[in-house]
């Protein structure tokens, strides 16, 4: 099976919105997921969820991990439970087929190089601003950053996101990557009404952006 056929297989997958319910808890919570707890999020029985569940395994866009919720070990412990958390792995289709991908390495590459660090972060704040000013008066930065592309909860006093929408290119350059990732953020904050009202700054997760944001004043 080509790539192409199985990104377009796995994405079939979330055809179903009950499927897409689950894969859309799972991906968008911190750390494992378990059966009990996503049937509640999706408001489907258990056995229900864990049919899903299992589909999205099956079509590489979770992963399985075992783990006892209890905290116990050893003998009277009980058996592990059955966990969902997100797949490593990406999928990307589009019709005609393309390659973005090699393209945006190859430009990172050079402005690397180049050491053009600097002109980027201020090219991507100037965007960041642009699209925060355009974001309109009742637009709440919580769902800003989740449309784009990320996966936002809190801990604690801190907005944390799941997801990094650039990981991929991250990975091979993430210096350059993140330090153009605050400082869009930075900008869409400056950009809108409400973003003066919240900071942000590198404090990375160990999977997950490197980015969190913070209301004001809060501490």
């Amino acid at each position: 099976m080509s790539s192409e056929d199985a990104a377009l297989e796995a994405l079939g997958v979330l055809v179903d919105p009950v499927r897409r319910g689950l894969y859309r808890h799972v991906i968008g919570t911190p750390g494992e997921v378990g059966r009990d707890a996503a049937a509640e999020a999706a408001g489907v029985s258990r056995s229900l969820a864990a049919f899903h569940l299992d589909k999205l395994v099956e079509a590489g866009l979770l992963e399985v991990c075992f783990r006892r919720l209890s905290g116990r070990s050893g003998p009277g412990a009980g058996r592990p439970s059955k966990m969902y958390r997100r797949a490593e792995g990406e999928h990307a289709v589009s019709v005609p087929p393309r390659s973005y991908d090699t393209a945006s390495g190859l430009l990172a590459e050079v402005v690397e190089r180049a050491g053009l660090d600097r002109e980027l972060q201020a090219a991507a704040r100037a965007a960041g601003e642009a699209e925060g000013g355009a974001s309109g008066s009742e637009a709440d930065p919580v769902e800003i950053m989740r449309s784009r592309g990320y996966q936002p909860f809190w801990d604690g006093e801190k907005l944390r996101l799941n997801n990094c929408p650039f990981h991929a290119l991250a990975d091979q350059f993430p210096a350059l990557v993140c330090g153009m990732n605050l400082a869009g953020i930075e900008g869409l904050l400056a950009g809108m009404p409400d973003g003066q009202e919240w900071s942000a700054a590198m404090d990375p997760l160990p999977e997950g952006c490197c980015v969190a944001l913070r209301i004001a004043g809060e501490v």
